[in-house]
């Protein structure tokens, strides 16, 4: 009787950051992945945005964690209460007697049965009527308007914060594809450990990404910029403030970046001669928080030989992609085991 009352939700489940999208009315929160405890008493003090401004700010019997690390599940209780406050922002404005929604996840490609059980019991637990889910890649196809049900290839190149999802789609279904769990949050420490390095100084999560996101370049810039930092003197223990150049953040990432260029190297070599010829074509499609890497379509078009794309709203195109999933969420009822086993 109330059924028509439901709306459908699809959700990115990041490691970084977590989007909910609503049927019929898009991307409605868009939240850090992040729950702060009480160490004390084991209760929920804050989630979200409230609990990321905590992060290195909090006193001892405060921690803000991460339950999820490299895009699967590290702390099952404390993701099913995230996802359950993620559900309740999304449904704020719900009827009195709405039921429960169905509710599409999104999970890397790379992860193991049991891992993807439980982002779907997870999902369960935290309110959800049925769970389905999407591998992320695909997702991010969808929302990049990619051609994903036609017979023709295309590449996606997925870097959030725990993993880079690498795929190559053609006919509703991933063809080749590989998973790293290195992505946003690697290029964050990388860049830690080499200001540690180099000048002695301790710097925070929220000063990397800081430093990546306004000077961090895939290559060397034609006009090398500066930004200035502080924190702790390793030698003195006192705070200290300093200017970091470009350049050296181009240093720090060259690793994570030279990792990345091999799982797109990687795939392509896997990929069938025709569906090559495709993506020549067409180019391969950056997509995720890390695709904004400045330079970094330029490095892997360079080292492919491919015309490399940043989608046009790569941040929100897994979300998206999720989302516009659920029109056709009974495509991926036989993918996911969840639907017969906890029918209602």
């Amino acid at each position: 009787m109330f059924g028509g009352f439901t709306k459908d939700l699809g959700i990115d489940l990041g490691t970084a950051n977590t989007l909910v999208y609503v049927k019929g009315r898009g991307i409605i929160v868009r939240e850090p992945s992040v729950v702060a405890l009480r160490t004390d008493t084991k209760t929920i003090e804050a989630v979200g945005d409230a609990a990321k401004k905590m992060i290195g700010r909090t006193p001892g019997n405060i921690r803000a964690i991460r339950p999820m690390k490299d895009g699967v599940i590290a702390d099952f209780e404390t993701t099913a209460t995230m996802i359950r406050y993620f559900l309740r922002q999304a449904q704020k404005q719900r009827w009195l007697f709405q039921r429960h929604p169905n509710v599409m996840v999104c999970v890397p490609s790379g992860i193991t049965a049991v891992e993807k059980r439980a982002v779907e019991d997870a999902t369960k637990q935290a309110g959800a009527r049925e769970a389905y889910t999407i591998e992320e890649p695909f997702a991010a196809a969808i929302g990049a308007d990619l051609p994903v049900w036609e017979p023709t290839g295309s590449m996606v190149v997925d870097i959030g914060g725990g993993t880079t999802e690498v795929a190559v789609i053609s006919l509703g279904g991933i063809v080749t594809s590989r998973s790293i769990r290195i992505a946003g949050d690697e290029m964050d420490e990388a860049i830690i450990q080499y200001i540690k390095r180099t000048y002695n100084l301790m710097i925070g999560e929220r000063t990397s990404e800081t430093l990546k996101m306004e000077i961090g370049s895939a290559l060397p810039m034609e006009k090398p910029e500066t930004l200035e930092i502080r924190g702790r003197d390793l030698v003195s223990g006192l705070p200290k403030t300093m200017s970091v150049t470009s350049d050296e953040i181009t240093e720090s990432l060259t690793d994570t970046v030279n990792a990345i260029v091999e799982a797109v190297k990687v795939t392509l070599e896997k990929c069938p001669p025709e569906l090559s010829a495709d993506i020549m074509d067409r180019g391969i499609v950056l997509t995720g928080g890390g695709g904004l890497l400045r330079n970094l379509d330029r490095l892997l078009a360079r080292e492919t030989g491919m015309p490399v794309l940043v989608a046009e709203n790569p941040l929100d195109c897994v979300a998206i992609g999720t989302g516009r999933a659920l029109e056709n969420i009974h495509l991926f009822k036989s993918k996911s085991g969840s639907s017969s086993r906890y029918k209602r």
